[in-house]
């Protein structure tokens, strides 16, 4: 069978989902992610949306944005974002999805500033909800693409904390609760080691081999025990991402 990069992400995510958990959903593929979880092992699992949204069901039409009009239609909940992000607060949300620019080994994201803070050689969008989202969570789960320059060993700042420098370094920050368990790239699964809060690759995507992307992380990645190659789409599944995302706006593009 032939797919997209994006299509096996997707299908990676969404076997991250578990059945009667709340999810912070999130645009793009943990979107679809969710509807394909929703309509495969994971019928219970309930979703929130940035915005204010509280869905049962994913919406059966496209998105662009959270705040489109056939997300709001049918949903459990339509109201303020405060709202919504309360239930992290209260610890109510299993796991939540975030992406950005830089990770590095102790699954801190990126997503404010390139080079000091101070003087920028990029300045980004920052946090939006992610921050709250990688401190309050019961499990983090990201997405993002994977190259040398982004998978550092160290971020120039943190915006979504992941284990921050290590061992105990969460529960010394103040923070409850959760952390960092799957990380999905364009190259393979990442999960984190529970002694040394360290990322390691889980599985290698079909078309690299570990020590490729090895060479393109940078810092010594380690491997699990059970390293593997990650699992295809099977057909089933690549035809519910196209009825989510029939011209592979998020997906094949």
């Amino acid at each position: 069978m032939e797919y997209a990069m994006g299509e096996l992400m997707v299908v990676a995510a969404a076997r991250e989902i578990r059945d009667g958990e709340v999810v912070f959903v999130g645009m793009r593929l943990p979107l679809i992610a969710f509807a394909l979880a929703k309509r495969t092992h994971a019928p219970g699992a309930f979703g929130l949306f940035e915005v204010g949204v509280v869905r049962d069901e994913p919406s059966p039409e496209m998105l662009y944005t959270m705040s489109d009009t056939p997300n709001l239609v049918g949903a459990n909940m339509a109201t303020r974002m405060v709202n919504v992000m309360a239930l992290l607060a209260q610890g109510a949300v299993d796991a939540g999805f975030i992406g950005g620019a830089e990770c590095d080994k102790y699954g801190n994201v990126n997503s404010s500033y390139i080079g000091p803070t101070d003087r920028p050689t990029v300045k980004l969008p920052g946090s939006g909800g992610a921050g709250d989202i990688a401190s309050l969570s019961k499990r983090l789960l990201v997405i993002m693409p994977h190259e040398k320059h982004r998978f550092r060993e160290r971020v120039d700042y943190i915006t979504s904390p992941g284990y921050i420098s290590g061992p105990g370094a969460r529960e010394q920050a103040g923070l409850p609760r959760g952390g960092p368990s799957t990380l999905i790239s364009t190259m393979g699964v990442f999960e984190f080691d529970q002694e040394r809060k360290e990322m390691v690759l889980r599985s290698y995507h079909p078309g690299f081999t570990p020590e490729q992307v090895r060479e393109n992380t940078g810092w010594d990645l380690q491997f699990s025990k059970d390293l593997h190659e990650t699992p295809a789409p099977t057909e089933a599944e690549l035809a519910i991402i196209r009825q989510c995302d029939p011209q592979g706006f998020w997906t094949r593009k």
